[in-house]
């Protein structure tokens, strides 16, 4: 490997310096290039073994540059995408352009050597299908414990067959997590298909879901529309009763006949669900059928809400301006630090969603490169958290005295709630002497009559 020249392409000095001094420590020729003018200059000069090519550059980014050098017949070798964050679409298009793999930022020593020694043994071999990029370019942003625990846990369920539960609240990412798991499979060559629930009417379930047959005509359903990949339906209490009947019939027997047909068609498709985190409480509600709920979690996922993993904030943040701009077209601007503070002591009542529309709102309504605390504070000003629990409410955005009245309104009511109506026992939990409490629970205005008897 001590012959192996490799060109590092990269509009970060820091990270050119450092790729170079590692790659160097072990044994490798490298030179470096700043931006893709750069970068033509330095493969006039020489035939390069790797090429490790920076996605976000200011004058011509990776894929335009690896795009004329593929269209050019001009790519002699294995080239490395590099970028903190991505999109399918574009692992899609470097690999369709002859990429090679992606190294995501901040880099991982290991994982760099590693990908530059597959990389190198592979020069002459054709290269690998767009798979290969898929994975990491799904894989859900974050750097929290929380997230890294997730994505293990994601990458051991991709090895199995078994049907999975994702229970998360609304706009938390369990599509997102469907998706990073099918693509870690040995099923990813075939098809991801989504079903959502809600669109599946009381009166036609069992032709959505196990298609029909009519004379010599075939349709299929969504069961076998998956056709050996993954089956993923979105918000499984959305489906009617009958529907979840027929669902678990499925499940049970392996198998299931198209309406109007007679001829049983195996299943060979994976199930994944998602549902509402309190989905326990859909079950007790008759909405949610606990047999079904039974059969598809062999295994369990919870996908936590953004607030229990807030420090991943800012990486979202970045992450998603930097998509909007490649995807949209909308105009780059960087999120203050502290816009970027804020937020993380924002509670994200709709989780990731509500960011990413957030980012999307500040990037076409503003011209100035930085992203403003007064901006940030005008957009999340706007948002209604009447009836939203306090772990929900951005307290933040209240006056002290609103802050700490709205605080004790929430405690007492859910503490009184835990102690059944019970004005005394109640007392005795939070601390306080009992005539003193009935004074601040009818200053805030706390119904306790409502809830239970006192004792």
């Amino acid at each position: 490997m001590s012959h192996s020249h490799v060109l590092v392409v990269d509009d970060e000095a820091d990270i050119r310096t450092l790729i170079k001094d590692i790659l160097t420590d072990e044994g490798y020729s490298v030179e470096t290039a700043a931006n893709a003018g750069e970068a033509r200059v330095a493969r006039s000069g020489r035939r390069f073994d790797l090429i490790l090519l920076d996605i976000w550059m200011p004058d011509t980014d990776g894929i335009t540059l690896l795009r004329e050098w593929s269209d050019s017949g001009d790519l002699h070798c294995p080239v490395v995408i590099m970028s903190g964050h991505g999109t399918v679409d574009t692992a899609v298009e470097a690999t369709r352009l002859g990429a090679f793999d992606f190294v995501e930022k901040p880099l991982s020593l290991a994982k760099l050597l590693r990908t530059v020694e597959a990389a190198l043994e592979s020069a002459g071999r054709q290269s690998r299908t767009a798979t290969s990029l898929l994975p990491s370019l799904l894989a859900p942003v974050g750097r929290s414990e929380i997230m890294k625990a997730l994505r293990e846990r994601v990458q051991q369920y991709a090895r199995h067959d078994g049907s999975v539960l994702i229970s998360g609240e609304a706009g938390s990412g369990r599509g997102a997590f469907a998706r990073y798991m099918h693509a870690l499979s040995r099923r990813s060559n075939d098809p991801l298909t989504s079903l959502t629930a809600a669109a599946v009417t009381e009166s036609s379930a069992e032709e959505q879901l196990l298609g029909r047959e009519d004379g010599g005509e075939i349709v299929v359903g969504a069961v076998e529309r998956a056709a050996g990949g993954t089956l993923v339906i979105d918000e499984l209490s959305d489906l009617s009763d009958a529907a979840q009947k027929i669902l678990i019939g499925v499940i049970e027997d392996g198998e299931f006949t198209r309406l109007g047909g007679t001829t049983p068609v195996k299943i060979k498709s994976r199930l994944v669900a998602t549902v509402a985190a309190d989905y326990e409480a859909l079950i007790e509600a008759g909405k949610l059928r606990r047999d079904l709920v039974a059969q598809l979690s062999v295994l369990h996922l919870r996908v936590p809400p953004l607030r229990e993993y807030s420090e991943d904030v800012p990486e979202l943040l970045n992450y998603y301006v930097d998509k909007l701009v490649d995807a949209e077209g909308l105009t780059f601007r960087r999120f203050g630090v502290a816009a970027q503070n804020r937020l993380r002591n924002y509670p994200w009542p709709d989780n990731v969603r509500e960011l990413k529309h957030l980012v999307r709102r500040l990037l076409l309504s503003g011209s100035d490169a930085d992203i403003a605390l007064d901006e940030v504070e005008a957009e999340i000003s706007v948002v209604d958290f009447v009836g939203e629990p306090l772990v929900k409410q951005d307290l933040l955005a209240l006056p002290l005295r609103e802050a700490r009245e709205q605080f004790e309104r929430s405690y007492l009511q859910q503490q009184l709630v835990l102690c059944n109506g019970k004005v005394g026992l109640l007392a005795k939990r939070v601390g306080m002497e009992r005539t003193h409490l009935y004074r601040k629970l009818r200053a805030l205005g706390v119904d306790f009559k409502s809830v239970g008897s006192d004792d």
